[in-house]
């Protein structure tokens, strides 16, 4: 008979182990559907994911950031997202489990997780203050009641004489697990619901912007400058195939009555104040300009060319009193803060220099996409996106390099980081197969603000062959070139390298992107049939 008792208890304690670890991740799933719901009445990046995701970025090593960027791409985010909610239902299944046999212990653990969301949230740059940590507390204080309650719904019950003691009441612990879910569900489902219903406020506003026409119009792509070669990319990059690499776990929609730009700082005589209509009154400019990530490895996707409109930074900074340094200006550093607190570098020097530095309201004749900045955005050809390209911009400050460090500078990059000559094979692809004969090898070179002179190809370790250049657009847009190969059966080699209109050519040196762009020759592998 005691026999029979000790098994049942060890049976009993294992199934009451199982419910609190289940119990654990309810409480953890309401936690975070109470945090969503709270959220939406302060704002979606003070949700405990996106604060503590956004803590995890922050604090994440530059090789790390970059191996993401190119295992993952554009879906870094997700992947992130994903693993802090393994990890969290990791948690939650320990603390339920330890509260099945120490219930305020439990408890007490996810009140910690509140803790650690509310701190990432009031950390983060773009904090707006204590209110950014209800979120996390409030989600985390009924999470933890929670779990205390449905713990204590694991409390024996009776059996009949001679069954062998008290058991688990299953079902009582059932039906209000299924209470607690539904009402969890429920939370969450409002909390999306509502931020849904700030986000399509913003997609409304978008929607009802017209742009005016340029003041200076870009002059036609010339006829001649997009080869019809199958495979190499587009002159134009479409907007829903531009690149993007950012920082934003949750894009930031902005409704332009709402928006304003400050300039200010060093140097500055008349500081400006200007909102979303202030710019679209003002003479507009419209550049087609290459953009390109300094996280893009040799070869790789992150470059595209778009149809810009915007306000000249150039005459605002003018207007505001702004002088280079090259003509006693005090300020050496432009410092463009976004909404979400992003911080990037740009040399005064360059805005000034005559380029067409721009802060951007259009991208290929609509107003800037969501991802891509809307409202507002700075476009600077001839530069790395990290220390021009600030998407949702709402400050510009003027101060020097040695007075402030920007957020990508303070993880090691460089300060400044002009674009490096770069030349990539669209086509034939990575491993491609082809059939002997003529094939096309055909790609993309670039040097914004320099522009392509000359692109070669080699074959294996045969000579340097000259590419056919397509048409130059502007010495600000990336150039098309293509070179007909008489391909042999057998594996063969394809390298490409391009030369600048300074005479400068592209190093074979290999480097990484950190900190200042990745260089050296792109090369591709075939075998042909």
């Amino acid at each position: 008979m005691s026999d029979e008792l000790i098994t049942s208890g060890h049976r009993s304690a294992l199934g009451r182990g199982a419910l609190g670890a289940l119990s654990g991740l309810l409480s953890g799933y309401t936690a975070l559907a109470v945090a969503e719901l709270v959220s939406a009445a302060v704002r979606p990046e003070a949700g405990p994911v996106v604060a503590v995701g956004g803590a995890a970025v922050d604090r994440t090593p530059a090789s790390l950031k970059t191996w993401a960027i190119r295992s993952f791409g554009t879906n870094d985010k997700l992947v992130l997202q994903l693993g802090i909610l393994g990890v969290l239902a990791l948690f939650a299944l320990v603390l339920g489990a330890l509260a099945a046999r120490y219930r305020r212990v439990g408890s007490a653990g996810v009140v910690l997780f509140g803790a650690v969301g509310a701190l990432a949230a009031t950390s983060r740059p773009d904090s707006v203050g204590a209110e950014d940590a209800l979120p996390s507390v409030v989600g985390a204080v009924v999470g933890a009641a929670l779990l205390y309650w449905l713990v204590g719904q694991l409390r024996p019950a009776p059996r009949a004489a001679g069954s062998g003691g008290p058991g688990l009441d299953r079902r009582r612990f059932l039906v209000a697990a299924t209470a607690a879910a539904a009402a969890s569900t429920g939370a969450g489902l409002l909390g999306r619901a509502l931020h849904g219903a700030g986000a399509e406020r913003a997609v409304k506003a978008r929607d009802r912007v017209t742009l005016p026409p340029p003041s200076s119009p870009a002059a036609p792509v010339p006829r001649g400058a997009a080869l019809r070669v199958p495979g190499i990319s587009p002159f134009t990059t479409p907007n829903a195939d531009f690149y993007r690499v950012d920082t934003a776990l949750v894009v930031p929609k902005v409704v332009p009555s709402s928006w304003s730009l400050r300039i200010h700082g060093k140097g500055v005589t008349r500081e400006l104040r200007l909102s979303y209509d202030d710019l679209l009154r003002m003479p507009l400019i419209e550049r087609d300009i290459t953009l390109t990530c300094v996280s893009n490895e040799v070869g790789g996707p992150y470059a595209g060319t778009a149809r810009w409109l915007g306000v000249p930074l150039a005459e605002l900074l003018t207007r505001c009193g702004v002088e280079p340094p090259s003509r006693g200006g005090p300020a050496d550093q432009l410092v463009a803060r976004s909404v979400d607190g992003m911080t990037l570098g740009t040399p005064v020097e360059d805005v000034l220099d005559g380029r067409d530095a721009l802060l951007a309201l259009g991208m290929n004749g609509e107003p800037l996409p969501f991802a891509h900045g809307f409202p507002v955005r700075m476009v600077v050809p001839g530069l790395y996106g990290y220390v021009s390209a600030c998407k949702w911009i709402e400050d510009i400050e003027l101060t020097t390099f040695d007075a402030y460090d920007t957020y990508w500078v303070e993880r090691d990059w460089a300060q400044r980081a002009p674009v490096k000559t770069q030349s990539r094979i669209d086509t034939p692809r990575p491993f491609a197969r082809p059939e002997p004969g003529t094939v096309v090898i055909a790609g993309v070179a670039w040097a914004q603000h320099r522009g392509i002179d000359e692109v070669e190809v080699r074959v294996d370790d045969g000579p340097w062959r000259r590419a056919d250049l397509a048409a130059e657009d502007t010495r600000d847009t990336w150039r098309q070139w293509s070179l007909p190969w008489n391909a042999t059966s057998g594996s063969h080699t394809l390298t490409v390298r391009a030369t600048d209109r300074t005479g400068t050519p592209q190093t074979e040196e290999r480097t990484r992107t950190i900190p200042d762009g990745a260089s050296g020759w792109h090369s591709v592998l075939v075998t042909v049939r």
